[in-house]
């Protein structure tokens, strides 16, 4: 008698498991719901050329959402809800054989079959609908001019957004996370895969206390994306975090918070703050444990950029001011220093010279001060010099690498290729060969090109290094740059306030990435706090020593 029981209970626990694991969280369904209104946002025919208010529609299933509790209940609230959008046609399209060449490290419709949420039955519709997908101009999305980066398109902006509507914010959450879903060139790279960022998400949306926890909220998804060009700053943010800042630029080495520039030379002499002061506590806590803190909310494709970023919460606060232990001249002290809001900065302009020659026969050029007009000048200047040294540690304020290009590049080469969403087939991405550096087909400039960069040489800085690269005699010194190159594709959250994304990639024609690791470095070179101290430019040193030992 004891095997016969036995054997009945070992099944009715198997039952009971088995039901169990059919019950979805809320976090499962509302995870799945994301994904699907996305997919249905850019693939059902009749939704991608707009012929639902879509919102609305996710509005109101999400009712018969939650009511759900097994996938089979789930499914069917799923299966309702697209039969409702009416038939899908057979696409003809869709199966013709194109000899387009894809990257696909971004394309993942796995999910469709997932059978731990989705039965059978609604699986084969959603491959069915992949399939059939629409075709032609889009209601919610569209090409850029050129590049062809995605463009928003046709979204209610919301314009009384209340952050204490679950909807709207859930709304929110799905709308961004879908653009990058679908349209981020660069979604493969993020640190936490992207599934696991809507799972992660979803509860901070749907249960915030404050508007402060929504706003956070929103700022650590976009952060997430790990895209220097994904930023989110905005009055809410800046008065919950940025409120209050130092006078003071610094960059994160060996786990001090070293000052390396003033925003207002005035305010930091009030606070006898120096240049090389290398700050270890804030409010008697670590910088390292203040910045592991606070990094989810600070923007950048790379450590070496939240180390030294302008965005960085560590120095900001509520309050006007801050306690600081710091070491100057192998002295520990603390003191209180001032804080101020930005406007009270009163931040201008860094002046210099646009080009200068230097002792021993060299030029330089200061990428961020120069404009195209100008190329033609320092050249003839240059032109019997042994090197120029091209500073490109800024944003460069114009175009001027197709002019320059001209005098150091004899051959034209390719200096890039790129990647763009495929519009007709969301989640896939096109390569496409990128223009040719300028060349005059004979070398006009024959002496040594010297290229400087760091951390702050982003997106355009990044593409001008590239193209000029491919110059004959060009070496480019310096550290990690900030890993942001493309296009932006620049939009609004449902809140209103905007934000934006890398919207095409960018790869050095052998396919090397340059999102995240930067551009291609011949010589590292990495500040020192004593060269900080000191005010030397550890990267210029570098170019001159190289130049002079090569000549």
């Amino acid at each position: 008698m004891k095997r016969p029981l036995l054997i009945f209970f070992t099944l009715l626990l198997s039952l009971q498991v088995g039901f169990a694991q059919t019950i979805l969280s809320e976090t499962e369904k509302l995870a799945s719901t994301g994904r699907i209104w996305g997919f249905l946002k850019y693939y059902h025919p009749n939704v991608a050329k707009g012929e639902f208010n879509w919102d609305e529609e996710l509005f109101t299933v999400l009712p018969k959402i939650k009511a759900a509790k097994t996938k089979e209940e789930l499914s069917q609230v799923y299966l309702g809800w697209i039969e409702s959008l009416g038939k899908i046609g057979a696409c003809k399209k869709c199966d013709l054989e194109q000899n387009t060449e894809y990257f696909d490290q971004n394309f993942d419709l796995s999910w469709l079959d997932n059978n731990q949420v989705f039965t059978a039955e609604l699986s084969e519709m959603l491959r069915y609908i992949e399939q059939n997908r629409h075709q032609g101009k889009k209601y919610y999305v569209s090409a850029g001019k050129g590049a062809k980066n995605f463009l928003v398109t046709n979204e209610n902006e919301y314009k009384d957004f209340d952050w204490s509507n679950e909807n709207l914010r859930l709304l929110s959450l799905f709308r961004y996370w879908n653009y990058v879903e679908y349209f981020s060139p660069y979604k493969y790279q993020t640190d936490k895969d992207w599934d696991e960022i809507l799972s992660t998400m979803i509860p901070k949306f749907l249960n915030p206390e404050t508007e402060r926890d929504f706003y956070m909220a929103s700022l650590e998804l976009i952060v997430s994306l790990n895209d220097g060009h994904a930023s989110f700053y905005n009055v809410k943010t800046n008065n919950f975090i940025w409120r209050y800042r130092i006078p003071a630029g610094f960059m994160i080495i060996d786990d001090k918070a070293v000052i390396t520039n003033f925003y207002n030379d005035s305010l930091a002499n009030l606070d006898d703050l120096r240049i090389g002061d290398a700050v270890t506590k804030i409010d008697g806590r670590s910088v390292n444990a203040i910045f592991d803190e606070q990094e989810k909310y600070i923007t950048g494709s790379n450590l070496a950029k939240k180390k030294a970023s302008w965005h960085s919460t560590i120095f900001n606060g509520p309050s006007d001011a801050v306690e600081i232990e710091f070491i100057r001249n192998n002295e520990t002290s603390t003191k209180f220093i001032s804080r101020y809001l930005l406007n009270d900065l009163e931040i201008k302009p860094r002046k210099g010279e646009k080009f200068k020659t230097l002792q021993g026969n060299m030029g330089y050029i200061n990428a961020g001060l120069i404009k195209i007009n100008d190329v033609e000048i320092f050249m003839e200047e240059f032109k019997n010099t042994d090197a120029i040294i091209i500073d490109i540690r800024t944003y460069p304020s114009s175009s001027f690498y197709q002019t320059l290009s001209k005098y150091i590049n004899s051959t034209g080469n390719s200096f890039y290729k790129s990647i763009y969403p495929d519009l007709n087939y969301p989640g896939k991405f096109i390569w496409t060969e990128g223009s040719k550096s300028f060349s005059s087909k004979e070398l006009k400039y024959k002496g040594k090109v010297i290229l400087l960069t760091n951390e702050n040489a982003i997106s355009h800085a990044e593409f001008t290094i590239m193209c000029l690269q491919s110059g004959d005699n060009v070496t480019t010194i310096g550290s990690q740059t900030s890993g942001a190159d493309g296009n932006v594709s620049v939009f609004k959250m449902v809140d209103g306030y905007k934000t934006g994304i890398s919207g095409i990639g960018i790869f050095y024609p052998d396919g090397t990435e340059t999102q995240r690791k930067g551009v291609k470095i011949d010589i590292k070179v990495n500040p020192t706090i004593d060269g900080i101290a000191a005010g030397r430019d550890e990267i210029l040193e570098k170019a001159l020593e190289f130049i002079n030992k090569h000549d």
